[in-house]
């Protein structure tokens, strides 16, 4: 199978997205948890029961928690990640698990993040390159976290950057672009339009107050991206299926 066969509706409820992710533990450290979510089963929970397309963990948590959320949701599974450790300028995400490791695992899908501009992107290019031919003739959906960093970039949230790394993820052959939001709905329009085929997803990021956020989805949703792949701001807040819902309503019509 190859990538034009790939059956995008395994991740995709009525051509929108919604990607509960909790890849942060790998990627943040444990500072983004709480008592109660550094727990991955409650975390699972939420994934299970809030109407999520997706959910997008690294291989140790789909390995070690699949009984809590195995066929109540579509697993996306990370095959690379790092620490916030590593200093921002050289920006490098290695390979962490193989396509092999994510059908055994029964993904739909896979994610993997590239630093565009990094000075390490040649190299993620063609790590990238060999696991979206593989994920594809296995019949997964390709997810790219595709965000510009590095010592060659100065603002990687501008519309120029977020529109460039959108389309460096079309042009390597990923079926769904996760980037950051740039900030308004026209720059997020010019991104949506620079990812021509490959549909445009947004990140959450960090927990903002409940009315903004979702004002924010609002603003994602009209500049033409089809969802979200979103974290903090539903298993950080008190009433998480709650909060989950209220995203639902704006990108699925609820």
């Amino acid at each position: 199978m190859r990538a034009n066969e790939v059956h995008l509706g395994k991740i995709v409820k009525d051509g929108k997205v919604l990607i509960l992710a909790m890849d942060q533990g790998m990627e943040h450290g444990p500072t983004d948890f709480d008592s109660r979510n550094i727990n991955p089963e409650y975390v699972c929970e939420i994934a299970s029961k809030g109407g999520f397309t997706g959910f997008a963990v690294q291989k140790g948590i789909a390995k070690h928690y699949k009984e809590n959320y195995s066929g109540k949701v579509p697993l996306v599974l990370k095959l690379n990640g790092k620490t916030n450790i590593v200093p921002k300028d050289e920006a490098y995400s290695p390979p962490v698990a193989t396509v092999k490791e994510a059908v055994a695992l029964g993904a739909d899908a896979i994610g993997y993040t590239i630093y565009v501009g990094s000075p390490m992107e040649a190299q993620m290019f063609r790590e990238f390159g060999a696991i979206e031919k593989e994920a594809h003739d296995f019949g997964l959906v390709c997810v790219v976290w595709a965000y510009p960093r590095g010592k060659y970039v100065k603002e990687e949230k501008s519309k120029e950057m977020v529109a460039y790394a959108a389309r460096v993820a079309l042009e390597l052959g990923a079926d769904i672009v996760k980037v950051n939001y740039p900030g308004s709905v026209d720059a997020m329009k010019w991104v949506v339009a620079s990812a021509g085929k490959c549909r445009v997803i947004s990140a959450g990021g960090s927990k903002q107050p409940e009315a903004e956020f979702l004002q924010k989805v609002r603003d994602i949703m009209s500049a033409g991206a089809v969802g979200l792949a979103v974290g903090r701001n539903v298993w950080q807040h008190e009433e998480p299926l709650r909060m989950a819902k209220e995203i639902r309503k704006i990108i699925f019509g609820e």
